[in-house]
């Protein structure tokens, strides 16, 4: 073969939420830390990125998680998230994914029942706990980075639904969380593109007007997602984050259901030691709970906890010739939505 490049993914999915791992093959990302290696991808060289999450040897669906040697010497593994508009800081879904790809590759030892992976992202550092048996990771907690509130009930005019309310958040990535009724819809599978519009809408609006940048990590900045919210009549926290350009996270979302979180507590809704239920748009699960209150830099946050499962499903290897003319990748909004025409 005349292969230029080559990279190992192995497949996993988390909670029905695709987060391939690449576990053999990635080059040196510049950057004394891994916040920094993502500001080297975003605004130096996305070639890798694009080489990986781009048509024609990707798709519109699922993340690709690059697995790094971390930087902080109390962790495990570093990673980075790559997906089909940047890279990105920290995801819940994805912190499971890498976790069960580190145990059941055999990269990180299993020890049964259980074994503690400290994962290093641009975000902070993620602990988690995995359970195990029988040569498998049955499932991950993990305990989040700081959660906060950027600010509450902020009034928005939009074309489409009026003036609404949202939520700015950071719990892991920043959100803009939003009640779901206001957008005249529901969280349900068939409305899955009418959220998706609405959610891509939002977070054009969101980041054109109310700028944000994380005040210790200035590396992360800008509303990531847009997260839709409702409340079941069993308690469950229902959820659907809108990913760029055109899809919606399959998973009940791990940063995004720490965001909201933090927002129930600011509320008074929630205390140390509550547990609740986040319940994705097909219906899979997430374990929620606030395990401690801290500060970030000066402002009240929250440590919450993400417990989920992931599966691996396929092993596979991606290739670049070096006479590909479709070396830099495409999306086509016949399948990404009609915000794929923005790619170049």
């Amino acid at each position: 073969m005349r292969w230029k490049r080559t990279i190992q993914l192995l497949d996993v999915h988390c909670e029905g939420e695709i987060g391939k791992v690449a576990i053999g093959g990635v080059p040196k990302i510049p950057g004394n830390s891994i916040a920094e290696q993502l500001n080297h991808i975003n605004t130096v060289d996305d070639s890798l990125r694009r080489f990986l999450c781009l048509e024609p040897r990707s798709g519109s669906i699922g993340s690709v998680n690059l697995l790094l040697p971390p930087k902080r010497p109390e962790a495990d593994a570093g990673f980075i998230i790559l997906q089909a508009d940047q890279a990105h800081a920290m995801s819940g879904s994805n912190s499971i994914c890498v976790t069960t790809a580190l145990l059941e590759s055999g990269m990180i030892e299993m020890k049964e029942p259980e074994t503690v992976v400290m994962l290093d992202t641009a975000a902070g550092l993620v602990k988690a706990t995995a359970t195990c048996r029988d040569g498998r990771c049955e499932r991950v907690k993990l305990t989040m980075v700081p959660s906060f509130v950027q600010e509450l009930d902020v009034e928005l005019d939009t074309p489409e639904w009026g003036r609404i309310k949202l939520d700015l958040c950071f719990g892991g990535v920043f959100y803009a969380l939003v009640d779901v009724t206001q957008t005249g819809t529901t969280i349900e599978k068939a409305n899955a593109r009418r959220i998706v519009e609405a959610g891509m809408a939002l977070k054009d609006l969101v980041n054109r007007t109310l700028p944000v940048v994380h005040p210790e990590i200035p590396e992360i900045s800008g509303v990531a997602y847009v997260m839709f919210r409702d409340t079941e009549a069993d308690g469950t926290v229902r959820t659907c984050t809108t990913m760029w350009p055109g899809r919606v996270d399959r998973s009940p979302c791990g940063t995004g259901s720490s965001a909201n979180l933090a927002t129930l507590h600011a509320r008074g809704k929630v205390k140390p030691g509550d547990v609740l239920k986040s319940r994705s748009i097909i219906g899979s699960e997430f374990e929620v709970g606030l395990e401690s209150v801290t500060m970030v830099a000066g402002r009240e946050a929250i440590i919450p906890t993400i417990s989920g499962r992931g599966w691996t499903f396929g092993l596979h290897q991606v290739a670049l010739d070096p006479f590909d003319p479709l070396a830099d990748g495409f999306a086509l909004t016949d399948t990404w939505g009609p915000q794929a025409g923005e790619i170049r």
